[in-house]
């Protein structure tokens, strides 16, 4: 959604001690820390960018249980109890976040959520999710009346949920840490991690922290032991808002593909129609920006909405065996700890994780079976993980192929980049505001050669999805340096 303007936090000034300390400023990251700190802990956050400047930020921000066709899916593979374990904690969530935008007076406004059909395949996943949700206790009901301006089946539908803005929930979350004794600071990027006797050192280009417990809530985690980057998916979506010919209701998922996602929002004081989806694994199209046109078309031609107010596209991660990932780095070392795997349902997800790793932090008893970062039931996500890192091999080798194919890198137009190769070595060469920038194509973290994101004007990595500025500085992780300069 558009940034809401957002107090500053300076960077790490020098070295310094806590009991906690927290990587990465999204939704995760500060409700954790805000949690920990009302708990009596001591907290600082260390955010790379701004507090919520990538995922959480850039979210369409639904709170809600029904949330497309998930609880169908993870039931596909696991029993009805560890369905019923994932729906309560991201009950608790939902019910943490709810108390919290109205004690701190972020606007949050209740909706209906509808996953709606159009087509017979796309009944049927629906009508199993409907099944599944009243088995695990959600008052979901089935409906064929719809306000949608285009023809649908029918959906499943859930009352009482609600909607908010991302950046207002952040500020909020910020002030609230503040108030509590614990410290955000700003482009601060962790840039190592090492476990000492009683607990562990964070270290930025400024200062290193030393703490008991280290949260790392990044999305994708920054650090490779635990090898999470090869059990999920980076999975990159587009959202945009537009002024509206028709407004909706409720807040409407699609269960067919490509997902569309629908809600209402605000900006400056208008209503506005607010679109999502259109994803695909970050940067494996060949142009995302063809995806966002896409969808923008779709939403003029189905919807009636009008004029193109804001666009943007977000990040999330898709667990091989659709449950998120929350608890120990490694298993039985509760100094480093993780969450991450919400498969674009941050919100709920984010906040049930906080509540867990709180618990383990200050030795409470609290559990989910749905909500392991290490659990019998990833045997289950195999086959997924062979194809998702059988992907991996075969971008890892397509990209470094392209690159020395190309021959010498050429001068591109305005807007564009390319890969190709100089004295043997990939290079990344992208003009942008008039200025033609040459890095290393070789992302730092496993060493995939990044692909041009026409949408956004980045370079990211088809691998596990790390993203970088035209001249190769770190967006998103799992890399923590920057494209090397030639």
């Amino acid at each position: 959604m558009a940034r809401a303007p957002q107090a500053a936090h300076a960077v790490l000034p020098d070295d310094a001690v806590c009991d906690v300390v927290i990587v990465g400023a999204g939704v995760t990251g500060l409700v954790t820390a805000v949690q920990a700190a009302r708990a009596g802990l001591s907290v600082i956050v260390l955010e790379a960018r701004t507090a919520g400047a990538a995922t959480t930020g850039n979210t369409t921000a639904k709170v809600s249980l029904l949330q497309g066709t998930k609880l169908r899916r993870i039931r596909r593979t696991h029993p009805l109890s560890i369905v019923r374990s994932y729906v309560d904690a991201n009950s608790r969530g939902q019910e943490w976040l709810w108390d919290f935008c109205r004690a701190s007076g972020v606007a949050a406004e209740s909706q209906a959520a509808v996953t709606y059909a159009t087509s017979p395949a796309g009944e049927a996943r629906v009508r199993a999710e409907l099944e599944v949700a009243r088995e695990v206790g959600l008052d979901a009901e089935w409906t064929d009346a719809s306000e949608l301006p285009f023809p649908v089946i029918g959906g499943v539908r859930l009352a009482n949920q609600f909607q908010l803005h991302p950046i207002e929930m952040v500020e909020a979350l910020a002030a609230d840490l503040q108030a509590n004794g614990g410290v955000l600071h700003e482009h601060s990027r962790v840039q190592g991690v090492s476990s000492i006797d009683d607990g562990v050192e964070a270290r930025t280009e400024t200062g290193t922290i030393t703490a008991r417990h280290l949260v790392v809530a990044t999305s994708m985690p920054i650090l490779d032991r635990g090898g999470f980057f090869a059990r999920q998916t980076p999975q990159r979506s587009y959202a945009a808002t537009l002024r509206p010919g028709w407004l909706p209701d409720a807040m409407y998922l699609s269960a067919e593909a490509p997902s569309r996602s629908i809600r209402r929002a605000e900006w400056q004081g208008e209503p506005v129609l607010l679109v999502g989806g259109h994803g695909h694994v970050t940067g494996r199209v060949d142009s995302e920006a063809g995806h966002l046109a896409d969808l923008l078309d779709w939403a003029q031609s189905d919807l009636g909405a009008g004029e193109v107010t804001h666009t943007w596209s977000a990040q999330d991660q898709s667990p091989v065996d659709e449950l998120p990932y929350v608890g120990p780095l490694l298993p039985g070392d509760d100094r480093v700890l993780v969450a991450t795997g919400f498969d674009k349902w941050g919100f709920t997800n984010a906040a049930g994780a906080a509540e867990l790793l709180t618990a383990r932090m200050t030795g409470r008893e609290l559990d989910s079976e749905a909500m392991r970062s290490w659990s019998p039931w990833e045997a289950t996500g195999i086959p997924r993980a062979l194809l998702a890192n059988g992907a991996v091999g075969y971008r890892m080798a397509q990209g470094w192929l392209r690159a020395f194919a190309g021959g010498q890198p050429p001068q591109p137009a305005e807007g564009t980049g390319t890969v190709a190769q100089r004295a043997g070595r990939p290079v990344a060469v992208c003009t942008v505001g008039g200025v033609t920038r040459e890095v290393s194509a070789v992302c730092p973290h496993l060493h995939g050669i990044v692909s041009w994101n026409d949408a956004e004007q980045s370079w990211d990595c088809p691998l596990h999805g790390s993203r970088f500025t035209p001249d190769g500085h770190v967006l998103e992780g799992p890399a923590t340096q920057p494209l090397s300069p030639l």
